[in-house]
């Protein structure tokens, strides 16, 4: 089966880096004879990407360049890149040198096994001492909560087929929970020990906050994952207990009053009230978002969930595997030109 390959570098501020990365990129994407581009997407650097490029394209005719107007975070520029993407296979990697390119011939055959995505996993990081234990604890946090298997889900260096690629919806810093968002949809995602080197020059852009931020995309990556397609089970569910609660609390206060005592200055009362109120909000809603939800599925492809459809009567030839991965070896063609319109 013929086969193309694109591999995708956000990049931001990282002009110092790029020549390096994308020269031995081409050279180890060359040595595998396989068909490729490498795409930059320049997350509104305001350094001299623009002319590093430049001067790159005009080297290497295997390299494609879109900037963004400004700087909107790496989930955007991985939005916009597969967006634009019409390879059989997309290599995600990080412009600041630290994903070796020599690993690509390893994590591609990954795909071989099944697999859809592979994620390079930094068994020796070379980081700072407290953003490997950080990143540890939100690695095993991200697997606790998520269900999903894995010790680098945070890792910029993956592997994914197209069908992965064009199923993706990142935004905000979702771009983290890649694997855990594969799997929900259904795609067999797995981890191959990589190489991992020290940034080749500069400085991460990535500050202290990353980490708190990570954790509240955990919550948000939680819920889409559980309650997407029934939110009134989160939100209907809380919102009945909390009047149910209320409900309590009020039948208790009319006790009290029909038994001649006090009731108007009980903090119970105030506080049955409120879950009353709280939990009717709570399941309208619910109920609101149950219909936000079932428009959406109106216009909604039933089939893009099939990953294979057969028929006993035609035999096992008639098995049509939709989500099968793309084999690794093979002859391979020039990939489809993408339009991209200039800065």
């Amino acid at each position: 089966m013929t086969l193309s390959a694109t591999v995708l570098l956000p990049s931001y501020n990282e002009a110092d880096n790029l020549e390096s990365v994308i020269d031995e990129i081409a050279d180890v994407m060359k040595s595998e004879v396989l068909d490729f581009e490498v795409l930059v997407v320049d997350d509104g650097s305001s350094d001299n990407t623009r002319q590093v490029m430049a001067s790159l394209m005009q080297r290497l005719p295997q390299v494609r360049f879109i900037r963004l107007r400004r700087n909107f975070g790496k989930s955007k520029a991985l939005s916009v890149g597969l967006a634009t993407c019409t390879s059989d296979v997309v290599i995600l990697m990080d412009a600041d040198g630290q994903d070796d390119p020599a690993e690509i011939p390893d994590l591609m055959a990954a795909l071989d096994d099944g697999h859809h995505l592979v994620t390079g996993r930094r068994s020796i990081r070379n980081d700072r001492f407290i953003k490997r234990h950080t990143s540890r604890f939100y690695n095993w946090m991200t697997s606790t909560v998520s269900g999903v298997e894995g010790r680098d889900f945070n890792s910029g260096f993956k592997v994914l087929t197209k069908e992965v690629a064009h199923e993706l919806r990142l935004y905000g810093e979702l771009h983290r929970y890649i694997p855990v968002l594969a799997e929900w949809m259904g795609f067999s995602s797995t981890e191959v020990d990589v190489n991992h080197r020290a940034r080749l020059h500069g400085s991460t852009k990535f500050g202290r906050s990353r980490f708190w931020r990570g954790m509240l995309d955990l919550i948000t990556v939680k819920f889409l994952t559980t309650y997407d397609r029934r939110p009134f089970h989160l939100m209907g569910g809380t919102g009945i207990m909390a009047s149910f609660f209320g409900s309590l609390l009020l039948l208790w206060m009319v006790v009290l009053r029909i038994s001649g005592e006090t009731v108007g200055n009980r903090p119970a009362l105030i506080a049955g009230v409120l879950l009353m109120l709280a939990g009717l909000q709570l399941v309208t809603v619910g109920l609101l978002a149950e219909l936000i939800v079932s428009r959406g599925h109106a216009n909604h492809d039933p089939l893009a969930a099939v990953s294979e459809h057969s028929t006993g009567a035609l035999g096992d030839d008639a098995v049509v595997d939709l989500a099968k991965p793309t084999p690794h070896a093979g002859a391979l063609t020039e990939a489809q030109p993408v339009k991209t319109q200039k800065d």
